[in-house]
This record gives structure tokens, C-alpha cells and sequence, in this order.
């Protein structure tokens, strides 16, 4: 087996053990601690995230919070949430506002996505992980959506992944094109960077 049927075989074993999880409640519950804890003190005012498929965390709860919080505390700026649309032609994604209620439409891959909302961009990026392991490294999907958009935007945002703590994977070897997140959330605490 080559090292792409691998990769391929990998993935649909974590995603089976992700949707087959007889904890998933306690572990979400966990995982949203973490990320409303993490989140407290960052001075972003965009965040981007992902509306959650086969089984991952959805960040969209903590989010709605964080956003919420910011309304209570007053600020100055009002806070935002941006979901990725696909840009086919560049194969990449951009961000667009999200809010609990906004329209929403399905993408080219049957994902919701807001429709007709501001392009925002985020400052603050949450990634979703069906594995990752040390560096930083992130096993996605394949598609490599993210990492050429990581490669693309300017400013880079500061990235970070969520998992749950089955996907670490200690043996991930990157390939060249692997962008690095700068943090890996899951439902024990941050995972990366190690201190």
C-alpha cells in the first residue's frame, strides 16, 4: 500500500472511532471547556471556524459564547464568526460572516455554508483535525483546502487545531506542503505547543 492509500485507510479509521464514540457528549463538553477557557484574554475580534462534519467537534457553541461575551463586556469592536466558503477557482477558502439564524446553503460537498454574508477575515483560525500529531501537523481530509489557504492568506492567521485525544497520531510524518498549526485543542487541554 502506497503512502496515499495509507493516509486514506487512516483517516476512515479515526473518522469511524470519531462517529462511534460511546463518550462523545462528556467529550465535546470537555472540549468546549477548554476552548472557552483558551479563548478568554485573546484579543481577536474574527474568528474563523468550520461547521462540523463526520462526527467532528462542532466550535460553533463556544463561539456563539465567546461572541456574546464580547456584547456583555461592552467592547468597542464587535466580535465575529466566519465559516469557509470553497473559491473554486483557487481551490482555497474564504471566510463568511456567521450567526446563529443566517442563511445558509449547502456547498459543492453538501456542506452548509452562510449565504450572501460579508467576506470576513479571521485573525483567528479553528481548524478541524481527524488527526494530528507532533510539530503541529494535522491530518485532514486530503483535499488540502486548508493549507493552501494557510499558504495564501495575508496576514496568516494564528491557527488552531481541534481534535479529540484519540486522533493524536505520534507518527505523523508532514509532507512538504503541510502548513503547521500554531495550537492543538482537544478535549484533555492543549496538546501543541508542548511546554
Amino acid at each position: 500500500m502506497d503512502k496515499s492509500e495509507e493516509k486514506k485507510a487512516l483517516r476512515q479509521q479515526l473518522i469511524e472511532r470519531r462517529l462511534n464514540m460511546t463518550d462523545r457528549v462528556q467529550r465535546c463538553d470537555m472540549l468546549q471547556r477548554v476552548m472557552r477557557i483558551w479563548l478568554v484574554n485573546r484579543p481577536d475580534t474574527v474568528i474563523g471556524a468550520y461547521w462540523p462534519i463526520k462526527g467532528e467537534f462542532d466550535p460553533l457553541p463556544a463561539l456563539h459564547r465567546w461572541k456574546e461575551d464580547g456584547e456583555l463586556l461592552d467592547e468597542p469592536q464587535l466580535r465575529r464568526i466566519g465559516l469557509p466558503v470553497i473559491d473554486k477557482v483557487h481551490r482555497t477558502l474564504k471566510f463568511h460572516a456567521w450567526f446563529p439564524g443566517c442563511p445558509m446553503e449547502e456547498d459543492a460537498f453538501g456542506i452548509p455554508k452562510p449565504k450572501d454574508t460579508e467576506v470576513v477575515v479571521p485573525t483567528l483560525l479553528f481548524v478541524p483535525c481527524v488527526g494530528y500529531g507532533p510539530g503541529g501537523f494535522r491530518l485532514g481530509y486530503g483535499g488540502g483546502f486548508y493549507d493552501r489557504t494557510l499558504s495564501a492568506l495575508q496576514p496568516k492567521p494564528y491557527t488552531v487545531g481541534l481534535g479529540f485525544g484519540h486522533g493524536f497520531l505520534g507518527e505523523l510524518e508532514p509532507e512538504p506542503h503541510d502548513v503547521p498549526l500554531d495550537a492543538i485543542l482537544n478535549d484533555n487541554g492543549v496538546v501543541w505547543p508542548v511546554r
